[in-house]
This record gives C-alpha cells, sequence and structure tokens, in this order.
C-alpha cells in the first residue's frame, strides 16, 4: 500500500466512523432522556460493565461520569464472576456495553443483577439480543458496518457507544447544574482544578519567608532582606505590620540610575506608595491576572488581611511553578 492508498483508507474509516455517528444522532430518542432522569435519581452509583472492546468503552464512559459530578465505577464482566459483582448494590444502577449483546461473560451476570433488582440499562447495535431482553432500557447504537477492512473489529461500533455515552454524561451535567468549580473539585491536580481552588495563601510567601521591612528601616536591610530572601521585593510596613510601601529590585535600580548614593536615601523616597494589594482567600489566578492583565506587567504582590497588615508576598514564577 502506498502513501496514497494509506490516505485513502484513512478517509475511508473516518467517513464510515461519521455516518455512523450520523445515525446514532438520527436514532436518538425518549429513551436516552429516560436514561438521563435514571442516571440522576440514581441513590447509589451507575456501574458501567463490559467485556473487551466494550470494556474499554465503558471503562471511559464510567471515568467521564465521575468526573462530572455523577459516582460511576467500571466493573469488567469477567470479575464480576468472580465476585466482583459484590459491588452491586440495589440502590445502583447498572449500564452494560455489548455491540452483540450475545457476550458470554456479560450474559453470565444478567441473572445476578436481576436477582439483585437493580435497574439494568443496555448500550447495544442488537436490540433483539439476550442482553436487551434482559435490561429495562435499551439504547440502540444503530450499526450497520465496522470501519475494519474486514467489518470485524470494533470500530464504527465502539466509536458510536463512546460517543453515546458522552452525550448522556453531558446531558446528566446540565441537569446537575454542574459548573466548572464543581469539576475543579474533582480535578485537584489539573490546570482547571488548579485555577479554580487554589487561593494566595496557599502559594504566598509567608513567615520567615515573607520579605518584610520597617518603613524606618536602612536602605541597607532594605537591599540585604530582599537578597537574601531572593523574593525580587520587599513590603514596606509601619510599626503595627501595615502595608504603606514596596520596593522592588527595579526600583533599587532606577535609583542606581538616578544617580547618588542609595544607602543614604530613606526607603520611603524609593519606594511605591501605592502598591496593588491582594488578599489572602483571593484565588492565585486572580493574582496572576492582576500582576500580567495590564500594560506594563509586574512580577510581585504584597498580600494584606482586613486590616491592612502585609502577611506575604507573591511572585508569578511561584505561581507558574505550581502550574498556573
Amino acid at each position: 500500500m502506498n502513501s496514497a492508498s494509506t490516505l485513502t483508507e484513512i478517509r475511508r474509516v473516518l467517513a464510515l466512523e461519521a455516518r455512523a455517528l450520523r445515525r446514532l444522532e438520527a436514532a436518538v430518542d425518549a429513551r436516552c432522556a429516560t436514561a438521563v432522569d435514571w442516571m440522576r435519581a440514581c441513590r447509589g452509583k451507575v456501574v458501567l460493565t463490559g467485556i473487551g472492546k466494550s470494556g474499554l468503552v465503558a471503562r471511559k464512559i464510567a471515568a467521564t461520569l465521575s468526573s462530572t459530578g455523577t459516582p460511576a465505577l467500571f466493573l469488567d464482566a469477567a470479575e464480576a464472576l468472580h465476585g466482583g459483582l459484590g459491588v452491586v448494590a440495589r440502590a445502583d444502577l447498572v449500564i452494560a456495553l455489548g455491540k452483540s449483546g450475545e457476550s458470554d461473560e456479560l450474559n453470565a451476570i444478567l441473572p445476578a443483577l436481576r436477582a439483585r433488582k437493580v435497574r439494568l440499562i443496555a448500550i447495544t447495535a442488537n436490540p433483539r439480543s439476550t442482553l436487551a431482553r434482559a435490561a429495562d432500557l435499551v439504547l440502540e447504537t444503530p450499526i450497520d458496518e465496522e470501519a475494519c477492512a474486514l467489518n470485524l473489529a470494533p470500530t464504527s461500533s465502539t466509536t458510536a457507544a463512546m460517543a453515546l455515552g458522552d452525550a448522556l454524561a453531558v446531558a446528566l451535567m446540565k441537569r446537575r447544574g454542574f459548573k466548572s468549580e464543581h469539576f475543579a473539585a474533582n480535578h485537584p491536580a489539573g490546570r482547571l482544578g488548579k485555577r479554580l481552588t487554589l487561593r494566595v495563601r496557599d502559594v504566598m510567601r509567608a513567615g520567615a519567608e515573607n520579605p518584610v521591612v520597617r518603613l524606618n528601616a536602612s536602605a541597607s536591610e532594605l537591599v540585604s532582606t530582599i537578597t537574601r530572601l531572593r523574593a525580587g521585593a520587599a513590603s514596606i510596613v509601619d510599626a503595627r505590620g501595615r502595608l504603606v510601601g514596596l520596593v522592588t529590585d527595579n526600583d533599587l535600580r532606577r535609583a542606581l540610575a538616578a544617580g547618588g548614593d542609595v544607602f543614604k536615601r530613606p526607603i520611603a523616597s524609593v519606594m511605591n506608595p501605592k502598591p496593588t494589594t491582594i488578599r489572602p482567600d483571593a484565588l492565585a489566578m486572580e493574582a496572576i491576572e492582576l500582576m500580567e492583565d495590564r500594560s506594563t506587567p509586574f512580577n510581585v504582590l504584597p498580600v494584606v488581611d482586613a486590616r491592612g497588615r502585609a502577611v506575604g508576598l507573591v511572585q508569578v514564577h511561584d505561581l507558574r511553578a505550581r502550574g498556573l
């Protein structure tokens, strides 16, 4: 097979799978809405089961449901026959996937599911199969041809089942009023999770690492503090610890460029008396936006509490290091 014929084959596969999705879209009816209603009303968990390629699709759908607010898990049909079925409780809802609906392992667990009196939804291309007859609700994925050149390997059928699972999960999200902050709570290590859950207090330099200098301190002490803590700046405070200014490396460089002995000048003459500040409970992403969403970005941001005291310092490099 040369390059041209390879591309032709790739396009053929994509066209067949796209056609499968169009057929699936046309087949959507009230049963799909019922499936969403049942998942929303489920007081237990949604258990996805299948074997082989259908099992892999079931595993992915379970993961999607779990991450979008619906407690769900995957149960391999073969494992279910050897004790795994114990995970299924009366309050659960089971969704079984099988293209033919005639897999031995899957059909072997049907009597046990009926004995538990759990609701069973079947996702299958064969509405007259053993699986479909055992189900309380059948969602058909009408596939007339696999994209496999031999019309054997699950391709179009798994694409359709996966897409239907995604559609049900997204529809359920909307019914639940699931928002980005809920998604983030389930993805604390992901970029979105960090954007929506990480607070300034979690990333700021505080305590002994917080570069704070009294207004009446010497310029030498100021430079020493900035250098020792490698913060790029220092918060200037009054006798009560309230923020009265900020001095950055850039402020010091500008003072040196202006001439004269910087170490003999009072701190007030080189500091910014009205720096932008942020509260400890603000989102860390807000700190980044404050520092970067302006014509002249800056790299440090003093953190003040409700009394105006300098309780920390946020540096943009620290935020980027946390994956923001």
